[in-house]
């Protein structure tokens, strides 16, 4: 791992994250009836689960609203959930002073233009590996694994390895 990533990383108390090409692939399933239907990995949500473990919140902003966010919000214990947000730094610096953090705490990760701002405000500036080019040219980490495939559990076991925590989570499920 690169020494200023692992500086960086071994700040973070806050992982803000996006939803749609994030947490999921960015596809958006919609039958007939009008129900949307977004596919999550579990990987991401076991990671989630291991830095909310290791005392790093957690948070999600997002554009859309669905109750299936919410939903899966709830089953991973995330409290902070910011949906139908249209402006997503202010609602970032909004969070941010109600945890008592700075940017230099945070960690965000995105995938597409409304999430640029973000990606440029805190510490640690992360984008999925198929986002856009312009996030791809300003973030400070770049994930291996695309949205919605084990992006947010890459990130997650970068942070639990700047606090030399990856390998104690390891053999807690070991035999």
């Amino acid at each position: 791992m690169d020494e200023y990533i692992k500086q960086l990383a071994s700040n973070i108390q806050l992982l803000v994250l996006d939803v749609d090409g994030v947490m999921t692939d960015g596809s958006l399933y919609i039958s007939k009836q009008g129900e949307e239907i977004k596919q999550f990995n579990v990987l991401d949500g076991q990671g989630i689960k291991l830095l909310q473990r290791d005392g790093i919140q957690t948070a999600i902003i997002t554009k859309r609203q669905s109750q299936i966010v919410s939903f899966r919000a709830t089953e991973l214990g995330i409290n902070e959930v910011h949906q139908q947000v249209d402006n997503k730094l202010s609602t970032l610096k909004a969070i941010l002073q109600k945890m008592d953090l700075d940017a230099s705490q945070v960690a965000y990760l995105g995938d597409d233009l409304p999430d640029l701002a973000c990606i440029q405000y805190v510490a640690l500036g992360i984008c999925v590996k198929n986002a856009h080019f312009s996030l791809k040219e300003r973030a400070k980490f770049v994930t291996e694994s695309t949205g919605g495939n084990g992006a947010i559990r890459e990130v997650c076991d970068l942070l639990l390895l700047s606090r030399n925590k990856l390998n104690k989570c390891i053999e807690e499920f070991s035999l």
